[in-house]
């Protein structure tokens, strides 16, 4: 299919007013396809002239343009031309679409647990003709009436609050006018926790098999959604406009969530089944808010065309933050952003494929979807908290509200926004935009300290900015330093330059670990002393400030990316700093980045053992200490479950015997220890059966796709092959969940045939993936053998020009990490 250039859409919308939509769908024809009818009323500026509709459909039936009938079978590459358009016009197309099963369009997705079927829409970014005929385009906004047919015991939920008529039919109200991509509709056995707030109706929705977690954490989940509007009611002065407000938990799910205003879909990973730790509830919270933040700056003013989804998405980052921290009981949410978010955002600016956070021209829709990452989320956000430092807190909410008075129900650009805060304000941020805005990647912060006899006696914030990208940002930030656990010294600056004096810590007494941006307030690589590094075995765990402990983990996975810090020393501040941590959000990352990431990336292979058994006492340790029933004692547990080779416990944990308390019904928890189990030999196809027989469920059947593609055996690594990248009809869930358990194996020479197929099979699923979905397979999926071979391949494929925009970018920042890897290794050597 053909993706929506710039050019183009510019000049439709020069010419096309949409008025309004009618869809009617009805989702009552069985698995394979649903009907669609879609009346399109809209205006032409030049009459007689010639425009398209777009429409993705398995047929179309008939097409009518102002009483005329074209011919159906005009329909080319998702486009049906239109002729000779009046000045107000009418087309009703009518056409039978297919379901997905890749978390685009209509997805459809049966519940093993028992067999129901359900139904949502998400038509992000191009996925809109896929479900009706529409102008698909942000800036072609309209009200929607939308009817749907479905069975008769199914419930629907949609963007207006739905009612439901004779034989199974559902009117949604009116909308107020929507980009085409915010049109949902949500459709099964749904079971459903109603509440209201503000006169505002509230509703929870998600599978019958899920009931109990659904009604366990309603109450959690209305408290942040009844708190987020309270909250946002009063800073942007404008109530919520679209009527109800129904949260629905989805099945198969590609992103967290997405924002479709009145009815917010969500990964329905988010309803724990078993034990949570309160680091999981608060990005749970994190995303509620950050969704209905949306409803303001996404929702009621959406961005022109894609390369500035950085307003949605960077403003919904912050304000998220924003909101938990003064307005729920989640005040370390900026603690958990250091550890989550803005890593992955480090990431992204590491990758070749970096970019600025806007002004990044997007030609056409499918290579905005590649701008779609850490960028766009965590620096984004990170460049508003530096923009309120410039301008002063109230005149940056001064600046929003009157962009979003000004755009209501329209659109926006980077340019009205800027001139809303610059008006605000007073400031001409033109110098500032481009450095913090125009400009990609980041600048380096260090401190620079002389001392004598233990006290300072000179310090200096050194600024490097990358020599092929150089940027004069301004950094506001803090620099702070203690000595067994006392902080000797905390100095608030503003760097305008490379060298910046930090007079008030002459004098004062040299810490053991001195950490700039320690409360990261700015984006930036952070560079530790080789001083400061090695003290942190000892120093670290007793540095009182969470928000600083932080940022030097957040150093430290940094360092190793980079090269800069070895594996070994991460260890070895493991071993001595994590099992005393008492921030969840930092223990239960970090244990996770540890096991996941720094282990199997960066050690050698020959060393890879003795590593992960270090991870293991450090968790033994902490479980045997910690409460029962504790984030902590949960975190413990899992990484145990993960790393042990305790081949008796293992088999025990299975099986339900001995496990800690809290944990005893914990379906999720005993999939990690049966992956564990799987990867070392120790069961097999039958046992693996026999687990998942016990947990019918969806999540219950991922968990088994994994475990079996990670049996140490090749007939194991065939299979998973085959259902990977064969034709299998594998949902997006399913085929990430193979690509996990593929590479997981004692040696490579187990899965080194793999490598240079997946350079050729991986690629070629473009034609029947979906493009959202095969990124991230894409990413998963590719070889955990680290070799020049490997990256001799992987530059030769990325290299090659019948590449989709996504796979192309995901191939990209997968050699990025590998070449990470290379470097590391080739670095430190064999010294863990």
């Amino acid at each position: 299919m053909r993706s929506l250039t710039l050019a183009e859409a510019r000049e439709r919308s020069s010419l096309i007013t949409v008025t309004s939509y009618a869809v009617e769908l009805d989702l009552d024809q069985g698995p394979d396809v649903f009907g669609s009818r879609t009346v399109l009323r809209f205006g032409c500026a030049t009459p007689g002239a010639v425009s398209w509709v777009d429409v993705k459909a398995r047929s179309v039936e008939s097409v009518v343009l102002n009483g005329e009938s074209l011919d159906p079978a005009q329909v080319a590459e998702g486009r049906l031309v239109l002729p000779g358009l009046a000045r107000d016009n009418e087309l009703t197309v009518v056409a039978t679409m297919a379901y997905s099963h890749d978390g685009q369009g209509l997805h459809r997705a049966t519940d093993p647990a028992d067999g129901q079927d359900y139904v949502y829409g998400h038509l992000f970014l191009d996925a809109a003709p896929s479900v009706y005929a529409c102008f698909d385009q942000p800036d072609l906004k309209a009200p929607y009436d939308v009817t749907v047919h479905a069975p008769d015991d199914w419930t629907v939920v949609g963007n207006g609050a739905a009612t439901r008529g004779a034989d199974g039919t559902w009117t949604l109200a009116a909308t107020r006018p929507l980009a085409t991509y915010f049109m949902t509709v949500c459709a099964g056995p749904y079971v459903s926790v109603r509440d209201e707030h503000d006169g505002i109706p509230l509703g929870i929705h998600a599978r019958a098999s899920l009931r109990e977690p659904l009604e366990r954490h309603a109450a959690e989940l209305f408290d942040v959604t009844k708190r987020s509007f309270d909250y946002f009611h009063g800073l942007f002065g404008i109530r919520y406009p679209f009527g109800e407000y129904h949260q629905v938990f989805v099945p198969e799910f590609n992103a967290g969530a997405m924002e479709n205003p009145g009815c917010v879909t969500f990964r329905d990973q988010y309803l724990y089944r078993g034990a949570a730790t309160r680091d999981e509830l608060l990005t749970r919270a994190n995303t509620v808010s950050h969704e209905m933040s949306h409803m303001w700056f996404g929702d009621l003013v959406t961005m022109q065309w894609w390369d500035d989804l950085w307003l949605n998405e960077s403003f919904a980052e912050y304000m998220s933050h924003r909101c938990l921290v003064d307005a729920t009981d989640y005040a370390d949410a900026w603690v958990d952003s250091s550890i989550v978010r803005k890593v992955w955002g480090y990431g992204a600016e590491r990758s070749p494929s970096t970019h600025a956070v806007a002004g990044v021209e997007a030609l056409d829709a499918q290579s905005a979807l590649q701008n779609f990452d850490g960028i766009s989320y965590a620096k984004g956000a990170a460049a508003l908290r530096q923009l309120i430092a410039y301008v002063g807190d109230d005149r940056f909410i001064a600046g929003v509200r009157a962009y979003l008075t000004d755009k209501s129900f329209g659109n926006g650009t980077l340019a009205d926004f800027l001139g809303a805060i610059e008006a605000s304000s007073g400031k001409d941020l033109e110098a500032w935009s481009r450095a913090w805005l125009l400009t990609a990647d980041r600048d380096t912060i260090s401190v620079e300290v002389d001392e004598q006899n233990g006290v300072v006696e000179r310090a200096q914030v050194l600024r490097e900015s990358p020599a092929d990208r150089p940027a004069d940002r301004p950094h506001t930030f803090d620099v702070a330093g203690w000595t067994d656990g006392r902080e000797l010294g905390r100095v608030s600056t503003t760097v305008t330059g490379p060298v910046t004096t930090l007079a008030e810590l002459e004098g004062t007494p040299e810490p053991a670990v001195l950490v700039p941006n320690a409360s990261d307030l700015t984006w930036a690589r952070v560079r530790l002393s080789d001083s400061t590094i090695a003290a942190l075995p000892a120093q670290l765990a007793q540095v009182p400030d969470e928000q600083a402990r932080a940022v030097v983990w957040s150093a430290l996975i940094d360092g190793v990316h980079g090269a800069t810090v070895s594996p070994e020393a991460f260890l070895d501040v493991f071993d001595a700093a994590w099992p005393q941590e008492t921030n969840s959000s930092i223990l239960t990352r970090v244990a996770a980045y540890a096991e996941h990431r720094i282990v199997p990336y960066f050690v050698p292979r020959p060393e890879q053992d003795a590593a992960t058994t270090r991870l293991n006492r450090a968790a033994a340790g902490l479980l045997e200490g910690a409460e029962p029933g504790t984030t902590e004692s949960l975190a413990a547990a899992r990484l145990v479950a993960g790393t042990s080779d305790d081949e008796a416990l293992l088999r025990a944990w299975a099986d339900g015997e001995g496990l800690p308390a809290g944990l005893e019904d914990d379906g999720d928890f005993r999939w990690i220890v049966v992956r564990n189990l799987a990867a070392r030999g120790l069961i097999g196809v039958e046992e693996v059966d026999a687990f998942r027989a016990k947990d019918d469920t969806l999540q219950g059947g991922l968990n088994a796709l994994m475990c079996r593609a990670s049996l140490p055996e090749p007939q194991a690594k065939a299979w998973a092959w085959r259902q990977l990248t064969g034709r299998e009809g594998r949902s997006n869930y399913e085929m990430v969940h193979l690509a996990r358990g593929l590479w997981v194996a004692p040696d490579d020479a187990l899965v080194a045939d793999y490598v240079p197929r997946y350079f050729t099979d991986v690629p070629a699923m473009s034609d029947w993936v979906g493009e959202d979905a095969l990124s991230r397979v894409v990413l998963v999926a590719f070889p955990r053998v680290f070799t020049e071979e490997t990256a001799r391949l992987s530059a030769k494929t990325i290299a090659r020009d019948d590449l989709t925009p996504a796979v192309h970018r995901s191939l990209v920042d997968a050699d990025a990490e590998l070449r990470e890897a290379l470097a590391s290794r080739q670095t430190f050597g064999a010294a863990v």
